[in-house]
């Protein structure tokens, strides 16, 4: 329910005030397996053509890119040079620079982007496609591959109206069915707080995505009985999926009702208890016999804030032990090959990060350090698994709209919702679509990775 400085910002007066005290009203932006309504247009460097056979893949037929070019500019009526502009505003733009190897090639990109910066739809796309920074095989390579990454993050600070950029690093001999997870989730609204990130996909045998990409399949998600966790369930069945709903016996009704509204299958578990993967694998093979995970979602989690001086035992060992040593045990446990319903090759572990353990809070010193230890999971299980198929990712959400955030005084709240590209909070859902996309089975060529749902948070990003 909006609280009264909510409800002032967007009432007629504060509608007219908060611009002046530079509270623009925020962009409603595009959400859920929706491309944008304007064409996506396709800009590639010579001799690329990875994004173009995605696309086709994903049966969508670009339209050609605008290129500011010197001589193809036109004098305004005083006189002076003017950029070539898109006649329709598009909904996205593509640029495929797989094949970017010199300093002087980044002109390209300008010279794309131009015209796309005021000629994107509101709540439209920009997606770059480059290659890894680890392939470069020298120091001109591999500065340049890392100066695209400087360029969207720069480029997302500039863009206004809910319109998002994202880099998305390709290894050597990925293919374009690889990349159609990817490209369909940037291009679509379940990216909506998405934005001036980066991170790798790499080759994997599989087949382009679809919208039911987890039929027949058996995800676990922690914590799901409301807020972000209910959210992560209903996109994991929307997309097909059997939904294992795992939360404390105290949230039993809200649990119920989550499994129940999705056909799932609830299960009342503290993870904390050292017998908890094995009742989740029980739970598994008794309520679904022969079936094995395709995922876990460790969302699961828990906030005991305060400043370090005042930080007693308790409250440290509680956030530690909820949020990450309890994942930790449970991935050990599940990944036993030989455990009946446990999880299967090919599978996903997906973790929940934060914000907080990349940038830092403070008076989140537990929290910082439990959140942060999640990506050093993510970091050393991703290789050890790959032999197996199996891809360990986690989302690191920023400002999220929930009951937590809710609790956090008026002022305070605002501004945390409006320090980002997109000037507002996201929404749980945001960071469900985010796991969405990582669980999806075309998303293979994904791993070790760590994507902020932050709306491109300007602190720490």
């Amino acid at each position: 329910m909006p609280d009264l400085f909510e409800t002032f910002l967007t009432s007629p007066l504060g509608k007219a005030l908060a611009p002046k005290v530079g509270l623009p009203q925020p962009v409603t932006l595009r959400r859920g397996r929706v491309l944008p309504s304007g064409g996506i247009a396709l800009a590639s460097l010579p001799g690329a053509g990875l994004a173009a056979e995605a696309l086709r893949l994903l049966e969508i037929v670009p339209v050609p890119a605008v290129r500011d070019d010197p001589e193809a500019r036109v004098p305004d009526a005083e006189g002076r040079p003017k950029p070539p502009r898109y006649e329709e505003r598009i909904g996205a733009l593509v640029i495929d620079a797989s094949t970017l190897t010199r300093i002087d090639e980044l002109e390209h990109l300008r010279a794309w982007l131009r015209p796309a910066v005021r000629g994107v739809q509101p709540s439209g796309r920009i997606v770059l496609v480059a290659p890894e920074p680890e392939s470069a095989d020298g120091v001109e390579k591999r500065a340049v591959f890392h100066a695209v990454d400087g360029l969207n993050r720069s480029l997302g600070k500039e863009l206004r109206h809910g319109v998002t950029t994202n880099l998305v690093y390709v290894a050597p001999g990925v293919t374009a069915a690889a990349l159609t997870s990817t490209l369909l989730f940037l291009l679509e609204g379940r990216s909506a707080f998405v934005d001036g990130q980066s991170w790798r996909v790499g080759p994997a045998d599989v087949a382009a995505t679809s919208a039911r990409a987890l039929a027949g399949l058996v995800v676990v998600v922690t914590g799901a009985a409301r807020g972000i966790g209910a959210r992560i369930a209903e996109v994991a069945a929307r997309d097909g999926a059997h939904v294992v709903a795992v939360d404390v016996p105290q949230a039993g009704e809200g649990l119920a009702e989550v499994a129940n509204t999705l056909r799932g299958s609830a299960l009342q578990l503290d993870i904390t208890a050292p017998d908890a993967a094995a009742r989740i694998a029980a739970h598994v093979a008794q309520t679904l016999p022969g079936r094995r995970l395709h995922a876990i979602v460790h969302n699961a989690g828990i906030t005991r804030d305060k400043l370090l001086a005042n930080m007693d035992e308790s409250r440290w060992a509680a956030v530690l032990e909820v949020n990450l040593a309890a994942q930790v045990r449970i991935n050990d446990a599940l990944l036993d090959a030989a455990l009946p319903g446990g999880l299967a090759d090919g599978g996903r572990i997906v973790g929940v990060s934060s914000t907080s353990g990349i940038a830092g809070n403070r008076g989140q010193t537990n929290y910082g350090a439990s959140k942060a230890g999640v990506v050093g999971v993510v970091r050393y299980l991703a290789p050890r698994l790959a032999d197996r198929g199996i891809t360990v990712n986690a989302v690191a959400p920023g400002f999220i709209e929930t009951d937590m955030t809710a609790a956090i005084p008026p002022v305070s709240r605002e501004i945390f919702r409006r320090t980002n590209s997109l000037q507002q909070g996201g929404q749980p859902v945001d960071v469900a679509e985010t796991i969405g996309y990582f669980l999806d089975p075309a998303s293979a060529g994904v791993t070790g990775q760590v994507i902020r749902v932050c709306g491109q948070n300007l602190v720490g990003a």
